[in-house]
């Protein structure tokens, strides 16, 4: 159990190191988006989340959300995390006063022996439904598909990120140490053009 603490620990840390922006092979920023001044959230409280994901997902019951005390928080930002089981953790950065969800994550802390298998399909499915939750227009089949690109683009890199609309898709694969998929909102500018024709 202590372990598993260390390990879910471990991966809220990396993280928290930093993503790029976009897909292409950057060097990472020292802060990660979601945790600079003014990081968009999503327009959803963890609790509205946990609640309307658990509804739609009865065989994936996600539980309480449980605010963790961290150094790394700052005076605007909570974290949060929920236990599946052993190998398999819920974490959030929330919005402080509102709750407000600035990235959501999913992480697998790989196990050997025969049980590895079914173990990674359950966190496959609780990956691709966070996906899904957060890209209703997808199908269940089309966020599988959509989290297997990005389990693949990402493979064996610390960090990788797929931006789509005002959704950033975050791949941190630690090989024996972890897999976390995250999910988390993206500020739209407005191009020059549609500026000067306001």
């Amino acid at each position: 159990m202590k372990s598993s603490a260390h390990s879910l620990f471990l991966c809220l840390a990396v993280l928290s190191a930093g993503f790029p922006l976009h897909a292409a092979e950057t060097t990472a920023p020292s802060t990660a988006p979601y945790l600079l001044a003014g990081a968009p959230s999503f327009d959803q409280s963890i609790s509205q989340f946990r609640e309307a994901f658990n509804q739609a997902n009865p065989t994936l019951p996600l539980d309480e959300f449980r605010a963790i005390d961290g150094s790394r928080d700052t005076p605007t930002l909570t974290r949060a995390a929920s236990k599946i089981n052993e190998n398999l953790y819920a974490s959030t950065a929330l919005e402080r006063g509102t709750l407000k969800i600035k990235s959501m994550q999913i992480t697998w802390l790989p196990i050997q022996g025969p049980e590895q298998k079914a173990a990674k399909a359950k966190a496959l499915e609780y990956m691709s439904a966070v996906l899904q939750a957060f890209t209703p227009a997808l199908t269940k089949k089309q966020s599988q598909q959509k989290l297997q690109k990005l389990l693949t683009a990402g493979k064996n890199k610390r960090y990788y990120a797929d931006t789509e609309g005002a959704i950033r898709y975050v791949v941190a694969d630690n090989g024996e140490k972890g897999l976390t998929f995250a999910v988390e909102p993206i500020k739209l500018a407005l191009s020059d053009t549609l500026d000067g024709a306001n």
